[in-house]
């Protein structure tokens, strides 16, 4: 994700515009899945939501009961998310979590990772080391939640696109599964919305889990 000066300086307007933790029935709903399937493989360790942001969604995992760490490249939005929510761990750190100057090995083992619509500012070409430093520190089990704008015709199975913030790119469901496979991964479900007034673009929700 690098640094994020856009972020920074849109930080309090973020907050302003995106006070709770969804905006949609079907975010709340994944997120909620996603914590259930942490919860039910009986494992320990910790749960990383990669691009927290203002750090709300990090706490509803927090408040169902799993150890979870925030982790963003914005100052500003960690911040925000350090005042909002007391309670909760937040660090400075990248997607990728070898390249994060704390070291991670505390992060092990790894029992889930989040990351809603972050990855979409990660160059696809650096997509595959990210997927693997989580896959480094999480055993079989282990369960990864991602959503990110969508394109919808295999023959474009990642485009560009104008964000407000920083460079975004949005990728095909299947080509994303494909790069969690070679990283370790078998998709385990996913969700597509479709765009309206206040989403420009298809959404996808999908899910995976760290095969043995």
């Amino acid at each position: 994700m690098g640094t994020q000066p856009g972020y920074d300086e849109l930080a309090e307007q973020y907050e302003f515009t995106f006070p709770d933790p969804f905006q949609t029935p079907l975010e709340r709903h994944a997120v909620a899945a996603f914590a259930d399937m942490v919860l039910e493989h009986h494992g320990e360790g910790t749960v990383v939501d990669i691009g927290c942001g203002t750090g709300h969604v990090t706490a509803e995992l927090a408040h169902r009961g799993l150890a979870v760490v925030g982790i963003d490249p914005s100052e500003a939005m960690l911040g925000i998310a350090r005042r909002s929510h007391p309670e909760v761990v937040f660090r400075w750190g990248e997607a990728n979590l070898n390249d994060s100057p704390e070291p991670t090995d505390q992060l092990v083992p790894l029992r889930g990772v989040l990351a809603r619509f972050s990855l979409i500012h990660i160059g696809p070409h650096l997509i595959g080391g990210v997927l693997a430093s989580w896959a480094q520190r999480m055993p079989a089990g282990g369960v990864v939640l991602l959503a990110f704008q969508s394109t919808d015709g295999e023959g474009q199975p990642v485009v560009s696109f104008d964000h407000a913030v920083a460079p975004a790119w949005r990728w095909h469901p299947e080509e994303m599964s494909r790069r969690l496979a070679r990283a370790g991964f078998d998709e385990a479900w996913r969700t597509m919305s479709r765009p309206d007034p206040l989403h420009r673009f298809p959404e996808c929700h999908l899910a995976a889990v760290r095969r043995p």
